[in-house]
């Protein structure tokens, strides 16, 4: 058993900025409350101060079709090489806001919208939180390396994870 370590509020959000920073795309699930649910891969544009996700979306696309029917999605993020994930539910929103996508804008999304950020198809997404729940390690890959090795080699149990709540409210 790991070590359960709850965050909230700041605490919170910045380990889920982190973590979406540093593996930056995750699996963005929609239909959630369905089987098969739909799932695709989507890159997180930021997690804003308030622990808001935002992505860029095609206005016509599926996923945002599916926003319109039910707006429950989830979003996974996963690095196992480092052992770090995290499970965010929550909201989510279409947002036609110029300014956040001027502030959100970067040359890579111009290989989806031909026309850059006046492509009349790029609209917004903005995700807020309900429940998130995060898996990490104490002492970060070498160490965690190291232990699995130890454990493998000794038989000894060894157990250097940590996970917990992310709350915001």
């Amino acid at each position: 058993m790991g070590t359960v370590k709850n965050l909230e509020h700041q605490e919170a959000i910045k380990k889920m900025q982190d973590l979406a920073d540093q593996i930056k795309t995750c699996m963005f699930c929609t239909k959630v409350d369905e089987m098969p649910f739909a799932t695709r891969p989507m890159s997180t544009l930021e997690v804003d101060d308030e622990g808001q996700f935002w992505f860029f979306s095609a206005d016509k696309s599926h996923k945002n079709f599916e926003i319109h029917q039910d707006r429950q999605v989830q979003l996974i993020y996963a690095k196992p090489n480092s052992s770090e994930y995290m499970t965010v539910y929550g909201k989510a929103h279409l947002v036609h806001d110029t300014s956040k996508i001027d502030e959100l804008w970067n040359p890579l999304a111009k290989a989806w919208f031909k026309e850059g950020k006046n492509d009349p198809n790029l609209t917004l997404i903005m995700v807020k939180p309900e429940h998130a729940h995060y898996w990490d390690t104490l002492f970060g890959k070498m160490i965690t390396l190291f232990s699995v090795a130890y454990s493998a080699v000794s038989g000894k149990k060894t157990d250097n994870g940590v996970e917990g709540e992310l709350t915001l409210d």
